[in-house]
């Protein structure tokens, strides 16, 4: 399978949004899911710290979003929605594009990397433990997961 990763582009807002109702679906089992809200990908398009990084063969078919935090305990990123569209799932894309926001987690500095991921998800569980990732705090119905060891 080829594919290639690059910072998403505001042309790109209307396929990550399919992306993101495909992964509710799917961790939800249902259809009657929500997307995101009017603007609110908007941040990621002004060239700050914050991407969304996404995967495509001929059009987009995976996306990571990151966020950026500065805290005074500790900076760290947050991976904040990962969705790869059902026909690739499988072949190391969501891997990939994880591995890609640790590149550049370590690019700028930042030595911690934190996510949820939900209970029921146990594929997605078992792909944040194969990298390193570890439980860090039990949010009820979801895991925080963290990593600080990434190169």
């Amino acid at each position: 399978m080829v594919y290639t990763i690059r910072i998403a582009i505001p042309e790109d807002e209307q396929r990550i949004r399919e992306l993101f109702i495909e992964m509710l679906q799917t961790i939800y089992h249902t259809e009657d899911v929500e997307g995101y809200e009017p603007g609110s990908l908007d941040r990621y398009w002004t060239n700050g710290e914050e991407r969304i990084l996404v995967a495509e063969d001929e059009s987009v078919v995976a996306y990571l979003s990151i966020e950026v935090h500065h805290e005074p305990e500790a900076d760290y990123i947050y991976l904040d929605d990962l969705s790869v569209t059902e026909s690739y799932r499988g072949h190391g894309i969501g891997s990939a594009l994880i591995h890609e926001a640790e590149t550049y987690a370590y690019e700028i500095g930042i030595h911690h990397i934190l996510f949820h991921v939900e209970k029921s998800n146990t594929d997605a569980f078992r792909l944040y433990e194969r990298l390193g990732y570890k439980v860090f705090r039990d949010d009820g119905n979801r895991y925080m997961m963290k990593k600080d060891e990434y190169r």
